[in-house]
C-alpha cells in the first residue's frame, strides 16, 4: 500500500480508538456498521456513474471516496492493511479463468 493510504488507514484507527466532536469518521463509526455500508453502495454507486462520464476528476475523486469508506469499514471490521497486502501477494500470478467466473451481465 502507498504511504498516503497507510496514512490515511491509521488516521481512520486513530478516529475510533480517539473520537473528535464533529469528526465525519466519527459520525460513521458511532452509526454502526450498516451505515457504513450504505454508504460503500452509494459509493460504488456514483463510481459507476461517474467511470460512464468523461470527467476524469470526477471519476478520481470518487474513487477516492469508496476507497476511503472502504478503509472504515476494514477499521469498524478489524482488517488491517497487511492482511489485505497478504491476500493481494496470494493471488498476484495466478490466472482466473473467465469460465471460473460468473457470468457478469451486461448493461
Amino acid at each position: 500500500m502507498t504511504n498516503i493510504l497507510r496514512e490515511l488507514y491509521e488516521d481512520i484507527q486513530d478516529r475510533k480508538a480517539n473520537p473528535t466532536e464533529g469528526s465525519y469518521t466519527n459520525y460513521l463509526f458511532s452509526k454502526g456498521e450498516d451505515k457504513i455500508l450504505k454508504k460503500i453502495g452509494e459509493e460504488c454507486t456514483e463510481v459507476v456513474i461517474a467511470a460512464k462520464g468523461t470527467n476524469r476528476e470526477e471519476l478520481i475523486s470518487e474513487l477516492m471516496d469508496l476507497t476511503y469508506h472502504c478503509l472504515v469499514l476494514m477499521a469498524e471490521k478489524n482488517v488491517s492493511l497487511e492482511e489485505l497486502e497478504e491476500e493481494a501477494k496470494r493471488r498476484r500470478g495466478k490466472l482466473s479463468k473467465v469460465g471460473d467466473r460468473k457470468e457478469i451481465d451486461t448493461l
